[in-house]
């Protein structure tokens, strides 16, 4: 028995477009906190937020991770911890790594990084403002450098659209 098989080809970018599209809208959808998209690509604020979340970042980024009653990890039904997204603070013992504050600073500048040192930071694992020769432990820099221009410019310009927030105020190892 003879089976054909009909290939339908569709442009490359056509893909790309019907894909970022629908990670915009699973972005937007996903995202825990209210978002000041005053002058902001509202585009890139979805695919970022997609990219976010969807990633876990806030696993380390926010302490606790989940609020009261919403770790699915318990088996309860999932509730991010929105008082304390994305201000760092979980301890990662025995090292003496913290995760840092990935909120927009009083500049708007996530992490107080300008977008080229935000880039800088997620492809060689030196954020620029840290000592020279010191490398990012624990974050996965290596994936997330391997990453596109355009991903990494949306995951920026989300965490410029989360609400501002000081350094969390009681560091601790994630429970």
């Amino acid at each position: 028995m003879l089976l054909g098989v009909a290939f339908v080809t569709i442009p490359v970018a056509a893909l790309h477009a019907q894909d970022n599209e629908s990670r915009v809208r699973q972005g937007f959808a996903l995202n825990p906190v209210p978002l000041n998209l005053n002058g902001k690509n509202p585009a890139l604020v979805g695919l970022g937020s997609y990219i976010v979340n969807s990633g876990g970042c806030n696993d380390c980024h926010t302490n606790p991770a989940f609020a009261a009653g919403g770790n699915p990890y318990l088996g309860q039904p999932e509730q991010i911890n929105t008082a304390e997204f994305m201000a760092g603070g979980r301890l990662f013992p025995p090292s003496p790594f913290k995760s840092p504050n990935l909120t927009p600073d009083a500049t708007g500048k996530p992490a107080g990084l300008t977008l080229d040192q935000f880039i800088t930071t997620l492809r060689t694992g030196h954020n620029p403002l840290d000592p020279p020769g010191a490398l990012l432990q624990i974050m996965p820099w290596p994936a997330f450098g391997t990453k596109t221009d355009l991903d990494l410019r949306a995951i920026y310009e989300y965490l410029s659209a989360i609400p501002p927030l000081p350094d969390n105020p009681h560091p601790s190892p994630n429970p």
